[in-house]
């Protein structure tokens, strides 16, 4: 049995979504759970992206400030989006002593993709990671055949 006073803060969950709202304590997600983004259209672009996420917080660091960092990196480390703010959860009435908390946001980021390939976003909170969700941004048959026709034509392999 785990004391809920030393539990460490944690993402629950971060879920890359088209649409995320959370509405009465209740996450509703459009097009969520994704792990590719197929790109009809030669990079670079902008894509904009919604993000579901779930903070379990201890009952000893309710009524405190804290800073979510939301960090989307490409396969070499560079940033393409970065999303921050701070949160605070309260201790509601009738709570039982001890009892974790729940926060659910729904965010949203605008990411500049320059290339094809693997990429993370690196979720932490107040500066200690908790959770990565990978995902890979890839072009569509045609475009990819569109860029293959193009590379031979330039004399590229």
């Amino acid at each position: 049995m785990t004391n809920d006073y030393t539990e460490e803060m944690a993402i629950e969950w971060l879920i890359l979504a088209d649409a995320a709202e959370v509405n009465g304590g209740k996450l509703y997600l459009l097009g969520g759970g994704f792990d590719r983004i197929n790109i009809a259209s030669p990079l670079p672009q902008r894509r904009r992206m919604a993000l579901a996420v779930s903070i379990s917080v201890p009952w000893a660091q309710t009524n405190e400030r804290h800073r979510l960092t939301l960090d989307f990196m490409d396969e070499d480390g560079n940033r393409q989006a970065n999303v921050e703010g701070e949160f605070e959860v309260g201790r509601p009435p009738g709570a039982k002593a001890g009892q974790v908390q729940r926060i659910q946001l729904a965010l949203q980021a605008d990411l500049e993709i320059k290339k094809f390939g693997a990429n993370v976003v690196v979720g932490s909170i107040d500066g200690v990671e908790s959770r990565r969700v990978h995902y890979n941004v890839q072009p569509t048959p045609q475009l990819a055949q569109m860029l293959e026709a193009r590379k031979r034509r330039e004399g590229g392999a």
